[in-house]
């Protein structure tokens, strides 16, 4: 089974999960920057909130000098990461630069309030950028579960890939309900983007959301954001083109279940499993 599960219990309105995704300018480079203006954009959203989505690689850009700025799971970011979710009550998720052994890895982190914690190694690297040459792949993807919604977390070129994404086969029903990706998607590359985000929540009849950056990087590409909440028929939601933008969403299980009931195409689609792919 290539999937890892995290179970989370908080309490609330069962069949809704309200979101906030964050679509920022990241400072190239420079974590301590990163992570004070992510703190105040943070700390400063008004409405309540349970899970706040960063952008890949949100505390220091998408960098290919992982020797110079990789930190370990206990180091800074993943501690902010925890005193940050601790203080404002609220699961974070984004991906970051981590070291493991002699490895690298874009990782996503998903943090609880409670300061348990799961990750994600992005499975996808970005070739074109030299991603495969400076960071190790992940074999396991993984689904968090709140509030009795399931979760598929992954990282930006991952899109590209509909098989990493697509629900596997078990009998009691859909393997997740919400897809998220998080990303430094190329504004040169963003009809890709906006269009396969929207054929991943069709095809796989869930939410998705994508969170992405704007602004150049270090290396003057510039991101258009795009950022985008989309329901089980490809509609959107949510879209932001360009601006930075901090956006609460709210999203009912039962308008989920009622498509799922009245249009229950995955019943008919092909059973598979993906396996694990040890490197």
């Amino acid at each position: 089974m290539s999937s890892l599960f995290l179970h989370y219990t908080t309490t609330g309105r069962m069949s809704s999960l309200t979101i906030t995704t964050i679509q920022t300018a990241l400072h190239w480079e420079d974590k301590k920057a990163n992570l004070q203006m992510l703190e105040e954009k943070i700390m400063g959203i008004e409405e309540r909130t349970e899970l706040v989505v960063l952008p890949e690689m949100f505390s220091t850009g998408f960098s290919m000098k992982p020797a110079e700025l990789a930190e370990t799971m206990d180091g800074e970011t993943v501690q902010w990461m925890k005193r940050v979710a601790a203080q404002k009550k609220i699961i974070l998720t984004g991906s970051l630069i981590i070291k493991e052994q002699d490895n690298y890895y874009n990782r996503l982190v998903w943090m609880l309030p409670n300061g348990l914690h799961g990750v994600y190694d992005k499975r996808h690297r970005f070739a074109f950028a030299g991603e495969d040459k400076e960071y190790t792949a992940g074999n396991k993807r993984l689904i968090a579960s709140v509030k009795g919604w399931k979760i598929n977390l992954q990282v930006c070129y991952d899109l590209r890939f509909p098989v990493w994404a697509r629900q596997q086969s078990q009998p009691e029903g859909p393997e997740y309900d919400i897809l998220i990706y998080v990303a430094n998607w190329p504004e040169r590359r963003s009809h890709a983007w906006k269009t396969l985000l929207q054929a991943r929540a069709i095809e796989n009849q869930c939410y998705v959301v994508g969170v992405n950056r704007v602004g150049d990087d270090g290396n003057e590409i510039y991101h258009s954001g795009d950022s985008m909440v989309i329901d089980p028929l490809g509609e959107v939601l949510y879209y932001k083109k360009d601006d930075e933008d901090v956006h609460t969403i709210t999203l009912q299980k039962e308008q989920l279940d009622a498509i799922r009931a009245k249009l229950p195409f995955l019943k008919d689609a092909d059973g598979f499993m993906i396996l694990n792919n040890e490197e």
